[in-house]
């Protein structure tokens, strides 16, 4: 299913985003890779051949940089097939510092939630314009749509107030961004990382990654991109998995 067909992936320069690249040039699809200009998207795209990945700087919360990402899609790669959003940004605050008498800033969840949510469905909402103009398979389907949110989405611990919100929200997208989307055949389907190896995590001391580790149940380590690119493989290739959102955590429960 992934031959010859093209994705777009957001949030591709780094982390879960690039491995989802890659996997999809493996498999021998083609992608225009969006990112923020001064991300590394650009760098890996140059990584592969034009005819291969395509880097599109793109703001999620901007609609021409969206825009002017499908039509780049349109015009080199002739369709879209899938879109994979991981594009995202964190916060750590607590609700409110006692001791210096401080809330947390209003704007610190309002950017939290601008790019992780309204990022995501703006993206979203631009692009199955696109994937809708595909011929349907024998299911009937044109594509699908999947996105990346968080067990933070159901666990929220201290001091992610925003970025759990964020993601709550994206969750609760899911299955009626599915239903409007069944008449037309697109999928969507949302996957909810655990703990993995991304740039951010790989950065931290030995001693705290080793602790972390330590918490996820079974396979007790971070999990690695690959995997995340493997789900959104077998999340393309199963046409029954539609408005549903899959953990993907090595069975962790974070705690407060």
């Amino acid at each position: 299913m992934l031959k010859g067909a093209v994705a777009l992936v957001t949030g591709g320069g780094s982390g879960l985003g690039k491995a989802a690249v890659e996997r999809f040039v493996q498999q021998g699809s083609r992608v225009i890779l969006c990112d923020l200009p001064a991300s590394k998207g650009s760098e890996v795209a140059k990584s592969f051949s034009d005819d291969q990945v395509l880097f599109a700087p793109v703001n999620i919360v901007n609609e021409s940089d969206v825009t002017n990402a499908l039509t780049l899609a349109k015009e080199k790669f002739g369709k879209l097939n899938y879109l994979v959003n991981c594009a995202g940004i964190g916060c750590a605050f607590k609700l409110y510092n006692f001791k210096k008498k401080q809330p947390h800033l209003l704007d610190d969840f309002a950017k939290v939630v601008q790019v992780n949510t309204i990022g995501t469905f703006n993206v979203i909402r631009l692009s199955v314009g696109l994937i809708g103009e595909n011929e349907p398979d024998k299911n009937g389907e044109r594509g699908v749509v999947i996105n990346t949110a968080s067990i933070a989405a159901y666990d929220g611990q201290m001091g992610q107030v925003a970025y759990a919100a964020s993601k709550g929200a994206v969750v609760s997208m899911t299955l009626p961004l599915a239903r409007d989307l069944a008449s037309q055949g697109i999928r969507v389907v949302t996957i909810a990382p655990g703990l993995f190896r991304t740039p951010l995590l790989a950065a931290l001391p030995e001693k705290v990654i080793a602790f972390l580790e330590n918490s996820v149940p079974f396979p007790s380590r971070l999990g690695d991109p690959t995997e995340f690119a493997q789900m959104v493989e077998s999340v393309i290739q199963n046409p029954m998995l539609n408005g549903e959102t899959i953990r993907l955590d090595g069975a962790l429960r974070m705690q407060p």
